[in-house]
Parts: C-alpha cells; sequence; structure tokens
C-alpha cells in the first residue's frame, strides 16, 4: 500500500511537472479545441446537470466546454469543498457571486442550490489507457462519485486532462474509481473497453 502511495505521488509529480512546462498559449489553444471535441463527442440533453471545475494553476480551462453544455440547455455545477472530505456540487449560475474555494479554485456561494450530476467533467493530475486517473491526493472525487452512486445516481464521468499526462499505469487500489472517458486535446478517448 505505501508503495502504491510511493509511486503515485511520483507519477502525480512527473504529470504535473509536463503539465506546468506546456505553453501558456498553447495550453489556451488546446483548452478551446477541446471544448470543440467535447460539444461535439459528449451528448448533452436539456436540462442535463454538469459538473465541471474552476482551473487552476495548469490545468485544462474547461470554461469554454462549460459553456457549450449550458448552450445545448445544460444546467452547470462547480464542486464546492465543505469539509476536509466532503465536496458538493452547486449551481453555476451566469451572474451569480462567486467565492475562494481554497486550493486557487473558486466556486459558487453556499445559497447556490446543491445538484446531482449527470455528467461529470473529472479533473486530474495522471491517466493511464485503462481509465485509471491520479488526483490531487485528497481523493474529494472518488468519495463523491462513491456518494453519488450510493444515492442511485450514475453520472456520465469523462475525466479531462492534456495529452502530456498520460502515464504507463496508475497502481490500483480498491477505493479508485475507473473514469471510462478521457477528454483531451487529440479527442475524447474511450477506455470502457481497455479493461
Amino acid at each position: 500500500m505505501m508503495e502504491h502511495q510511493r509511486l503515485k505521488r511520483q507519477l502525480r509529480a512527473a504529470a504535473l511537472a509536463r503539465r506546468d512546462a506546456l505553453d501558456p498559449q498553447w495550453r489556451i489553444e488546446a483548452s478551446l479545441r477541446i471544448a470543440e471535441f467535447g460539444a461535439r463527442a459528449i451528448a448533452i440533453d436539456p436540462g442535463d446537470v454538469v459538473s465541471g471545475f474552476w482551473p487552476m494553476r495548469s490545468e485544462v480551462d474547461v470554461r469554454p466546454l462549460l459553456f457549450a453544455c449550458r448552450e445545448q440547455l445544460a444546467r452547470l455545477c462547480l464542486p464546492a469543498i465543505i469539509d476536509k472530505t466532503t465536496i458538493v456540487f452547486r449551481e453555476l449560475l451566469r451572474g451569480a457571486p462567486m467565492i475562494d474555494m481554497g486550493f486557487g479554485t473558486m466556486g459558487p456561494t453556499e445559497d447556490a442550490e446543491v445538484l446531482w450530476p449527470t455528467v461529470m467533467l473529472v479533473p486530474l493530475a495522471a491517466f493511464d489507457r485503462r481509465g485509471h486517473r491520479i488526483g490531487y491526493g485528497a481523493g474529494y472525487y472518488d468519495r463523491a462519485i462513491a456518494r453519488l452512486q450510493e444515492n442511485g445516481h450514475s453520472p456520465r464521468l469523462v475525466g479531462i486532462a492534456f495529452d502530456c499526462q498520460e502515464v504507463e499505469a496508475v497502481p490500483d487500489e480498491a477505493h479508485d474509481v475507473v473514469i471510462p472517458e478521457i477528454l483531451t486535446e487529440t479527442g475524447l478517448h474511450n477506455f470502457a473497453t481497455a479493461r
């Protein structure tokens, strides 16, 4: 178990270093390509609830993709950190106030409605071709997805990353959630059949 954690830390650090080294202008253009691919490849029905995330550091900027989902009449939400172990997804409305969520990210205020996503755009530090991901180490998304499933919700999970964040193999752990689709600047990669 400790070996898995050590290897995950190393893979996370290396993938994030590659992502950080990307030219900022290239990241903007790649984020726009990701939005274009996502708008075509992720079918959104009116009323679907799409959770995104406010980009921090060198992450993919999913705001253009969220805008495309809103154009398809989706309701949008962002994660809000409730305590050291829990996030909920609060509705993102045009013009509504945003607050600092910590970690360099923003989210809707406490009075925003809590929604249950039907499509989750999942941030990650690294991923492999089996759909295994390495998050940022706090486990918020693994727990949030498990809580959604325990409450009878099965959202479509789409990891969001740049191609440079791919690694050979992510060490498996029992609590890990497999992300069957990863959206990058080269398209939507479906790993559901690769397992």
